[in-house]
């Protein structure tokens, strides 16, 4: 199978982790009905699996959007959920229609990845594409390791 993988790049992006909010499905959907009237975009979502009765929550925003969401998040569930924040990251997503039904690509931008020995902040994919989350810091490297992808086709 033929690939030619593209890279998308966005700067600018927080990591937002709610933790110890209640693993229940609408709690979440309230954070983000809140988060939308807010008029604060959300991409990168990731629920970590549910094994209590409380879970986490991360996901990205546009640095600009901080301010806004801090002032809500602060305020959930009585207090009891814990915001952790980091923002000036960078988005990376590799995206290619030829991904769906390919064995171990995934392993293959995980290993470029590590080759860098980088922290992935965060990882979201879907049948055609993969973003992961780093540092501004580690952006240069872990770039120009995954443009190796569209190099090997």
């Amino acid at each position: 199978m033929y690939m030619n993988p593209s890279l998308t790049v966005y700067d600018d992006v927080t990591l937002i982790t709610l933790q110890n909010i209640p693993a229940d499905i609408s709690f979440v959907a309230d954070v983000f009905k809140k988060i939308g009237s807010m008029g604060v975009d959300v991409d990168m979502i990731s629920l970590s699996p549910i094994q209590s009765s409380r879970t986490s929550l991360s996901f990205t925003i546009k640095d600009d959007d901080l301010v806004k969401i801090l002032s809500y998040t602060s305020k959930l569930d009585d207090g009891s959920v814990r915001s952790i924040v980091s923002s000036g990251n960078c988005k990376i997503s590799i995206n290619d229609e030829a991904m769906i039904n390919c064995p171990g690509f995934a392993a293959r931008v995980f290993e470029l990845a590590a080759d860098t020995q980088t922290e992935l902040k965060l990882i979201t994919t879907s049948e055609c594409q993969i973003s992961i989350l780093v540092t501004k810091a580690d952006f240069d490297e872990v770039y120009a390791k995954l443009c190796t992808l569209a190099e090997n086709k």
